[in-house]
């Protein structure tokens, strides 16, 4: 059986894991090589696009860390969750839902909604 609260919380770790190498092997680790990302706002392919596309964020919100927000829930092989971006200690502006297909219990695709962007952001 899937653990889709362990699906959530390595794709938050993730998003935070500040070293590229850490990233990389997050990334080969938890995602399929043919995975992809896309939201209203970025998309992209692969571990290497992911991996630039989630330095680019960082580098945008040098300051800010991911954090989920509520349980993730699935089912079969898709897993939903909530997050929020933000500096610590702090209200997080920044809030998204995600939805995730999983492969071999390995994220595949993920479509990104935004549902708390401020204005400029």
């Amino acid at each position: 059986m899937t653990d889709f609260a362990a699906i959530a919380e390595g794709y938050i770790a993730l998003w935070n894991a500040r070293d590229p190498a850490q990233r990389r092997a997050l990334l080969a680790r938890q995602w399929t090589g043919d995975a992809s990302y896309v939201d209203p706002l970025m998309q992209a392919e692969g571990h290497d696009g992911i991996e630039g596309l989630i330095a680019g964020v960082q580098q945008r919100f040098p300051d800010f860390r991911f954090r989920l927000r509520g349980a993730a829930t699935g089912h079969g092989s898709h897993v939903r969750f909530s997050w929020s971006l933000g500096p610590d200690a702090a209200d997080e502006p920044i809030q998204g839902t995600d939805f995730v297909e999983l492969a071999d219990d390995r994220i595949r695709r993920v479509t990104g909604f935004l549902d708390k962007v401020p204005e400029g952001a």
